[in-house]
């Protein structure tokens, strides 16, 4: 494979996950379905994620950017009249985790990291529509996580509260999650938040809090002896979990020196592109031989979860590029392109559309996991050829 057969692999791929979004998840209720499973079986009664919708909105607006397709755009207007009208506070302002079927308030909880997906699709609405209601909105959402979630005395970001900003014992992302204050996951989306408002909304304020994001993941979260992220931590950050998460390692690699980019320094993008370039070849160490990438390593049991999600292989082709694209090493060209001959074999659900959550060591499908959710979404796939075709556009080389 060379690298204009993956670009238009990569456009025909776009499609396909746009043209299933759009045939299947688009409900009665002026929304999107709460949950299809892997049958395709819609679920009409599930809940609605704050998470999904705002993924949604970002998903259809940068295809629209991209493409100027005036279909994407109005599933993007779809998605963004209904985050507006159901999923922001209008008594306590900020995001509701979840609403019912009906878009009545469901789980009201102050998850820092879904307000940020919320700033990070109204960036990319705003940069399709130009509607000043959108960038109003980041910009009020980017003030409530300074104002509530930003630690003043150690930096960073605290994980959540409840519907009135009030403190939450049970601050989890998922059930997975470890009840940490501070968490990767969560400075990971802020971090991709503030870069793509700093896009639209380049004020000084807002550069030196993405700014002192970036060293916040250079001196605390990566691990600078063995380039994996650190993944929980206490106020004062202190590490409070050994896991290694594969897919985040190489999401971080590229999105850090995405952030640095933004603000065009150029100290800061020449440490980052070391840094991330570190990453990368962290995360070799989590591909099969197959070219997938495995799910999660725990050190000191020396268990590695022999799982093959979705999303961390779409992370895995754009982190392996970007890794080719610093480095001019071939090497990282070609793990991208190995790992979408594993997507592509595995990942992909040709008879049924979209992508499968995973594939177990045996090869055989996940078929318990949903195919639209609370997670599964059509944003880490989407992005993936995105930015592969972007970058191979790009591309002065070729």
């Amino acid at each position: 494979m060379d690298v204009q057969r993956f670009k238009l692999e990569m456009q025909e791929e776009l499609e396909n996950i746009l043209r299933y979004w759009i045939e299947y998840s688009q409900d009665s209720n002026g929304g999107f379905e709460g949950r299809i499973d892997n049958e395709n079986k819609i679920y009409p009664e599930a809940p609605k994620g704050s998470v999904l919708n705002a993924r949604i909105l970002w998903t259809y607006s940068a295809a629209f950017n991209a493409t100027g397709n005036d279909e994407y755009l109005e599933i993007a207007d779809k998605a963004y009249h209904y985050i507006s009208k159901y999923f922001i506070d209008k008594e306590y302002d900020g995001v509701y985790w979840s609403v019912n079927y009906k878009g009545e308030p469901l789980d009201t909880k102050k998850q820092v990291y879904a307000i940020a997906f919320v700033v990070y699709a109204l960036c990319e609405y705003y940069t399709s529509t130009k509607n000043e209601e959108a960038k109003t909105t980041a910009i009020r959402l980017y003030h409530l996580i300074e104002k509530y979630s930003c630690d003043k005395l150690t930096g960073g970001y605290f994980e959540a509260f409840s519907r009135n900003w009030s403190a939450l014992e049970d601050l989890r992302l998922s059930a997975k999650d470890a009840n940490e204050k501070k968490t990767m996951n969560t400075h990971l989306h802020i971090l991709e938040a503030y870069t793509n408002l700093y896009r639209i909304w380049p004020s000084k304020e807002l550069a030196h809090q993405l700014r002192e994001l970036v060293n916040i993941f250079l001196h605390h979260i990566i691990n600078a002896e063995t380039g994996h992220l650190e993944l929980f931590f206490d106020e004062n950050w202190n590490v409070k979990s050994e896991t290694i998460s594969y897919g985040h390692d190489i999401e971080a690699s590229w999105l850090l020196l995405e952030a640095s980019e933004s603000l065009m320094d150029e100290e800061l993008i020449t440490q980052c592109k070391a840094v991330s370039v570190k990453m990368a070849n962290a995360v070799v160490e989590g591909l099969d031989s197959d070219g997938g990438l495995w799910y999660e390593y725990e050190p000191s049991k020396h268990h590695l979860v022999k799982q093959k999600h979705w999303w961390p292989q779409a992370e895995a082709m754009v982190g392996f590029v970007n890794a080719w694209q610093v480095s001019k090493d071939e090497k990282y060209l070609q793990y991208a392109f190995h790992n979408w001959h594993f997507v592509n074999r595995y990942i992909l659900n040709k008879q049924d559309g979209e992508w499968f959550w995973g594939i177990n060591e045996d090869y055989t499908v996940m078929k318990d996991k949903d195919k639209v959710g609370i997670w599964k979404c059509p944003y880490h796939n989407s992005r993936a050829c995105l930015e592969i075709i972007k970058r191979i556009e790009t591309l002065k080389t070729i």
